[in-house]
């Protein structure tokens, strides 16, 4: 094993120098043609606004989510739900539907005379709403509104109190249900909340109260002029009395779309850090050998690997997620750390050997580090394009091509700039001007000549550049410190204590996200989603049991298997009651009316005389030649202890009912499905794309425990974020998904720079190498480290929760990875005997 790997990476090393030597000999073709190449493939950006991807349900939901397929099962059946907007049901939607929502909310009560008289007024404003469309129309609320019985879809609370606020000092209003001479028997779970009552289950108060306005979803535009209209009569509306928080059916895309935005500026600010930091890591007091300009370069380098891949991808018609927005930080901190590796091997060539030669060798040390990188990198995040999640599929696309954009302009473009300049070295030409410079200084030079017009010193025995301050500081210092044993027992009891609080946080995970901080800080769902969850979280969604299939519902027998199927659901912890049944009602009917419905003709006869009296309960049978071809009940349920509990528990009585086939679903389900993938895909994703890394690390690092050293890095990163992640509040969900995705490469990245680094050493004993490896690449990895964490800190202050999260972990992760990388890695590589070439 140890022959093959040894004479592949050979090969790779061979070839990699062939690559530097020519591109040495014709440095020039090397900046044209990359410069022409990303200018060509930027034309891709005219089509971005086009590519943009950001619908929460297609990007933040399992894209083959069961769920999906339930909702379509509902449509297909019962899609007069959704149309017949003059007989409109909101419980019986298969979608949120179009609407707008208020919450009333006070610290005494919401329903005393001058807070109802406050509630009715801002209805009235509301209802008051008119829109313009065409060149003459104007819709009015009633217009549009979704009607029950002729009328605007009623808040029943108002209703109840037949708009007066007068009423309620006459009225004895019950809960959680209330019967009503003119509605029937109305549940107010979701419309009052943090209620209290006395014996007879009476209202005294209540701190919040809910109202709905439901639209027709028949004009897009017609509708949505009148959300907008309607957030922004909240936006100015005031209130004395009570605090109002509104939402609409839109508000979530809308403010969703704004976190994008918000991030855009950011970018501008990150390059001229990452220029900056560069500049100032690269500066030298020789003014021959200073490599600002080289700096500059190196980040130049990034930004046209963002401009050619994402140009590529645009082109290409692929879609462009919010969660893309955030890779050209990440890419900047790559681009960046390959260059601080190549500048480093750049700097322990022969001065004296030819630029050609210099690059070869330069080439031969530093390209095959950043290849294994590079490899890794692009392979974890091409592997995670199988996740069933939108928003990780388009980052791992966008990311990844961006990676190989990034090397390839490195190993070109950056490789000729650093030719260039060691042409300009070569001829001893000032770093600003270009001009000739005296090496020595002139015994009539004054101070200021010589800082500004000398430079070009190195060592003229062997060559060498001489040593940077930090580079210095890890070959004299830091290395012999760490390999004491003192240093080292120090490290182990520091490694102990990391993977322990690592472990203990990865089993106190939580799993989906909030749909919530998919907004910007300062967004009014916020607040709604706030109130909704402090008042009204005692109450889960009413969801839809169907029955699918002809079932002989007139046969006492098969009507008494059914039941006992619905007991079962009853029996669940967090189902409260069946809250409507077609066929408890129909049952009813016919006992009052003396019927028999034990034959199937009778059966049919009689529902067809029963559902013309009760028009709603009809929207629950579909109905096709007089035979039921499926029917639907209505379980509610109370708070579950977890969305992925509640929705598993459901799938799996409705999958062990004796009657079949049973479908469940709501809404809501949608969303709840990616609390069923996303631990276990995250898991396999990662588990995948480490046993790649471990391959990639076997072939092309010549020594099979140094490579499962690397391996092993993988893991302790992967571990150490998912842990502090869950400590600092943060979800695991598609957002964080990415980011566990993106510490596989960099726990490689820097444990891979100083294991292959450590295993060509040619130095005696297992701690000189240590120290050999540490002073050739402590610098640069540290360089590395520190510029990706100055690429993403402008996300810290950002008003999106996507963004700032995305800064948190990554934080996590290159602090991790530098760990691993300076500390736990060389230590334990100092215990192998056997990682030497």
């Amino acid at each position: 094993m140890r022959c093959t790997t040894n004479c592949l990476e050979k090969r790779v090393r061979l070839g990699l120098e062939r690559v530097g030597k020519f591109i040495g000999l014709h440095p020039w073709w090397f900046i044209f043609v990359p410069l022409t190449l990303a200018v060509s493939l930027g034309w891709g950006f005219c089509f971005l606004e086009d590519r943009k991807s950001n619908d929460i349900v297609q990007q933040f939901t399992p894209m083959d989510g069961r769920a999906k397929t339930e909702k379509h099962f509902f449509e297909s059946y019962f899609l007069h739900n959704t149309e017949n907007y003059e007989d409109f049901s909101s419980l019986r939607l298969t979608t949120d539907g179009v609407y707008g929502a208020l919450i009333f909310t006070s610290d005494t009560s919401v329903l005393s005379m001058a807070a109802l008289e406050e509630i009715l007024l801002v209805d009235a404003n509301v209802k008051g709403i008119t829109i313009g469309y065409g060149t003459e129309e104007e819709y009015s609320y009633g217009d549009i509104c979704a009607k029950v019985n002729g009328h605007c879809h009623p808040n029943v609370l108002l209703e109840i109190l037949d708009y007066d606020a007068n009423n309620i000092n006459v009225l004895n209003l019950t809960f959680p249900s209330f019967d009503s001479i003119r509605m029937g028997k109305l549940s107010l779970e979701h419309l009052l909340g943090q209620v209290e009552v006395d014996s007879a289950a009476v209202v005294q108060s209540a701190n919040a109260l809910r109202l709905f306005y439901y639209l027709q979803d028949v004009n897009a535009t017609l509708g949505d002029s009148w959300l907008n209209k309607f957030v922004e009569l909240m936006t100015n509306v005031t209130t004395s009395i009570t605090q109002v928080s509104y939402f609409t059916s839109i508000s979530r895309q809308q403010e969703f779309e704004k976190s994008t935005k918000s991030v855009t500026h950011l970018f501008a600010i990150t390059y001229f850090i990452a220029i900056l930091f560069s500049v100032l890591s690269c500066v030298r007091f020789d003014n021959v050998r200073n490599k600002v300009w080289l700096a500059c370069l190196g980040v130049i380098s990034a930004g046209l690997a963002v401009l050619s891949s994402f140009g590529l991808l645009l082109l290409l018609n692929v879609p462009f997620a919010i969660t893309v927005a955030s890779s050209p930080f990440l890419i900047l901190g790559i681009g960046i750390d390959d260059m601080f590796i190549m500048i480093s091997c750049w700097q322990q060539t022969n001065v004296h050997d030819s630029v050609e030669d210099r690059l070869a060798a330069t080439y031969k040390e530093a390209a095959i580090s950043i290849t294994i990188t590079t490899l890794t990198d692009v392979l974890a995040f091409y592997l995670s394009f199988s996740s069933p999640f939108g928003s990780v599929q388009s980052f791992c696309l966008y990311a990844g091509t961006a990676i190989l954009f990034c090397y390839l302009y490195n190993i070109t473009f950056f490789g000729a700039c650093l030719a260039l300049n060691g042409k300009r070295e070569g001829g001893n030409r000032h770093w600003l001007t270009c001009m000739k410079v005296p090496e020595d200084c002139p015994p009539e030079a004054s101070r200021g000549y010589i800082a500004c017009c000398v430079g070009g010193s190195y060592d003229h025995k062997t060559g060498a550049e001489e040593e940077h301050l930090m580079q210095g500081f890890f070959r004299k210092y830091y290395g012999p410190f760490l390999t004491t044993v003192w240093a080292k027992a120090a490290v182990i009891v520091l490694y102990i204590g990391y993977i322990s609080v690592s472990v203990y946080g990865c089993t106190t995970i939580k799993e989906g996200i909030d749909l919530k901080n998919l907004a910007i800080d300062q967004s009014y769902l916020v607040q709604y989603y706030e109130a909704e969850k402090e008042y009204f979280h005692n109450y889960g969604p009413i969801v839809m049991l169907a029955v699918n299939g002809s079932f002989p519902y007139w046969d006492e027998a098969k009507r008494d298997l059914l039941e006992s199927c619905i007991e079962e659901f009853k029996a669940l912890t967090f189902i409260s009651d069946l809250s409507v049944s077609w066929l408890h009602s129909f049952e009813r009917y016919a006992k009052q009316e003396n019927l028999n419905i034990t034959t199937e003709a009778e059966f049919k006869n009689h529902l067809q005389t029963f559902l013309q009296r009760h028009p709603t309960l009809r929207l629950d049978v579909s109905l096709a030649n007089e035979s039921i071809q499926a029917s639907r009940f209505f379980l509610k349920t109370s708070k579950p202890p977890s969305e992925k509990i509640m929705l598993q528990s459901l799938r799996e009585t409705a999958q062990s009912c004796e009657v079949q086939p049973l479908v469940v679903y709501h809404p809501a389900f949608i969303y709840y499905d990616q609390y069923t993938v996303i631990a276990s895909n995250t898991i396999q994703t990662v588990s995948v794309a480490t046993v790649v890394m471990l391959a990639i690390s076997l072939i092309l690092i010549p020594n099979p425990v140094c490579a499962l050293w690397v391996a092993f890095a993988i893991a302790s990163v992967i571990v150490g974020v998912a842990g502090f992640m869950a400590l600092l509040g943060i979800n695991l969900d598609s957002i964080s998904m990415i980011n566990l995705v993106i510490s596989i490469g960099f726990s490689v990245d820097f444990s891979a720079h100083i294991s292959y680094t450590f295993v060509s050493s040619t130095k005696a004993s297992v701690d000189e190498k240590v120290v050999d490896a540490l002073s050739n690449l402590g610098y640069p990895i540290l360089q590395g480290a520190l510029s990706t964490i100055l690429g993403v800190v402008v996300l810290s202050v950002s008003v999106s929760y996507i963004f700032r999260t995305f800064f948190t972990i990554m934080f996590l992760v290159i602090s991790f990875g530098l760990l691993h990388g300076i500390a736990f890695i060389p230590v334990f590589l100092s215990f192998s005997r056997f990682c030497s070439k």
